[in-house]
């Protein structure tokens, strides 16, 4: 038995970090219901790649249910919003305006289950300029600085080697999501859990 057992999660995120918690969960015994749009996950064309199934992806997302949801249309909202109103934990990482025009936002979520633990995975955070910005691993590697102090005196910046940021954020939003469950157990309810990539490098700055 998982010590998540009896835990049900909607993973309606795409590419790495927010997958990534939502598959952490699944490997300590919840129940992961993973939405993706009919176009499929970005991330499963990251190389190397075959027939639709990338390494990137099948290390995010082990151990899932999932299901194809247009959320462009009324019916695949309706039936995302069936299955949050059972779910203990949502993630998500569309950026706010696509959040709320797709129903993925805490505030429609919270209408529908006002226990969920809602978790938003951003690029530059919720608030402040950047937050209508998208943000990937590489971008925010660059963004803060990470990138500057990779590679070898008198040359060009280097990527960093693994999406240390991504896969960081995911171990965060994970960790926080457990805190906030653990929390709802001694009566203080659902609430709305953000975290960014832009966080987690300035953390990793450290």
């Amino acid at each position: 038995m998982g010590a998540l057992d009896g835990i049900r999660v909607l993973d309606v995120s795409q590419v790495l970090a927010g997958p990534f918690s939502a598959q952490l969960m699944a490997d300590n015994g919840a129940d992961v219901i993973r939405v993706e749009s009919t176009d499929g996950d970005l991330c499963r064309g990251f190389p190397p790649e075959r027939g639709g199934m990338s390494t990137a992806f099948l290390v995010a997302n082990r151990g899932k249910r999932g299901i194809a949801l247009n959320l462009k249309t009324a019916e695949g909202r309706a039936i995302l919003h069936r299955l949050a109103a059972k779910a203990d934990i949502m993630v998500q990482n569309f950026m706010p305006a696509r959040a709320k025009g797709f129903g993925t936002d805490y505030e429609t979520i919270r209408a529908l289950n006002p226990e969920i633990i809602h978790v938003t995975v951003s690029g530059y955070g919720s608030e402040g300029p950047l937050k209508d910005k998208a943000g990937l691993d590489m971008m925010v590697n660059a963004f803060t600085g990470i990138m500057s102090m990779t590679g070898e005196p008198d040359r060009l910046p280097v990527r960093a080697g693994t999406p240390a940021i991504d896969m960081g954020t995911g171990l965060t939003a994970y960790g926080a999501a457990m805190t906030a469950l653990v929390a709802r157990q001694n009566g203080k309810g659902g609430q709305a859990v953000t975290v960014s990539l832009m966080e987690t490098a300035l953390n990793l700055l450290a």
